[in-house]
């Protein structure tokens, strides 16, 4: 992310190090952060050496900014506008859908099931994990829920706190199955699942007055 890429130095390429970012994940997927290769990332990305570590001084700091990258996905992604604090039932309805887009990639299962190997053994690795993966999203989600709570659409008096209880409604048995390799639930299985959380969570902070569309018979 931007604040593990130095100000000064050669002028960031976009591209490059989007390049560098996509090639940095799959290679901590694939192996783990003790393993993973930054020679095999700078070959894989098609950029030097010298210029990935002008980007990111260090093999954390490049961690960081490609779990960074698959998190933004979520949130910071969508459309202008596409989050209505007018409207969050359908901003929840969004929210809810690319956090299980993300939450049942390859790249996300990989992600998680290399960090929770590596607890205990790589701290500053895991602290920089939750620092832009978890933490991250629940702090955008705050987010949205505060505008909401100021339009006075939703009543929420913990936007932190509500924002997790949120993303956490959709961690249960599916989730587990999916983490074991057991399983993925279909398409319209999780559209059951976003519709049915959205309309627990709109009946715990919906706004006064704030009619809840029943779910499609």
């Amino acid at each position: 992310m931007e604040a593990n890429i130095p100000k000064r130095g050669r002028p960031r390429d976009p591209e490059r190090v989007q390049r560098v970012l996509e090639a940095a994940a799959g290679q901590f997927i694939e192996h783990g952060f003790a393993r993973a290769s930054i020679e095999a990332i700078a070959k894989l990305s098609g950029v030097s050496k010298v210029t990935i570590y002008s980007y990111f001084p260090t093999k954390e700091a490049l961690f960081e900014a490609a779990v960074g990258s698959c998190t933004d996905v979520v949130v910071t992604a969508l459309p202008p506008g596409a989050l209505d604090a007018n409207n969050p039932e359908e901003a929840l309805s969004i929210i809810g859908t690319s956090f299980l887009k993300l939450m049942r990639s390859d790249d996300a299962l990989g992600s998680f099931r290399m960090m929770f190997a590596a607890a205990g053994e790589h701290v500053d690795a895991c602290a920089a994990f939750y620092r832009e993966g978890p933490e991250k999203l629940v702090r955008q989600v705050a987010d949205y829920l505060r505008a909401a709570n100021a339009a006075g659409s939703l009543s929420v008096a913990c936007p932190d706190e509500a924002a997790d209880q949120f993303l956490a409604l959709f961690l249960g048995s599916a989730h587990i199955r999916v983490m074991l390799g057991l399983d993925k639930p279909s398409e319209s299985e999780d559209a059951s699942l976003v519709r049915s959380t959205v309309a627990l969570f709109m009946r715990a902070f919906g706004g006064q007055g704030m009619p809840v569309r029943p779910e499609p018979s």
